[in-house]
């Protein structure tokens, strides 16, 4: 399983909006409207990222499926635009509780996925993010790249401690044996 890291995603930095500092940012997290009621964000290249520096939220304002952020001390659209593709990030400590059954994605990368056969599939190697639902990718030694969508019908346990996934897989996920 993963390690845990020290800050969380909650977007990435697109570009500059407007001239007085604005960041218009990809939305990366479940709770987005969680952003403008932060005290502070962080922006770095990754979620370990030593060097990452915190920023005073002033506020935020969804467009679409972005979101529009002001920080403080970046006051002009140059000063914005030295931020272009770093991650906005929660400390770890600050994120949102989850819910009984809610996972972070890196808690999951690494689980050893199982069928509700008890046949190993592999490891969770990454968690796509589609408008729909999840997915999760495992990599398969005996099926190379196995899709599994993470639905109710198809995600049977979800086990941290002891690192296991166990799953049932949709009619034709595998190739014919």
């Amino acid at each position: 399983m993963a390690d845990q890291p020290r800050f969380l995603l909650l977007g990435q930095v697109l570009r500059p909006h407007g001239i007085q500092g604005e960041l218009k940012i990809r939305l990366l997290t479940d709770y987005p409207e969680r952003i403008g009621e932060l005290a502070s964000v962080y922006l770095g290249e990754d979620t370990d990222d030593d060097d990452a520096e915190s920023y005073r939220v002033q506020h935020m304002r969804r467009q679409n499926e972005f979101a529009l952020l002001q920080l403080e001390g970046i006051g002009t659209r140059e000063e914005a635009d030295t931020l272009r593709q770093l991650y906005v990030m929660v400390a770890l400590r600050d994120a949102v509780p989850l819910e009984e059954g809610e996972f972070y994605v890196y808690q999951l990368i690494g689980l050893n996925v199982k069928t509700e056969d008890g046949e190993s599939l592999g490891t969770l190697s990454e968690v796509l993010e589609t408008g729909a639902n999840h997915v999760y990718i495992i990599d398969s030694p005996q099926y190379g790249e196995v899709l599994i969508p993470a639905l109710e019908s198809t995600i049977l346990k979800t086990d941290i401690e002891a690192g296991i996934l166990v799953v049932k897989l949709p009619e034709g996920t595998l190739p014919d044996k």
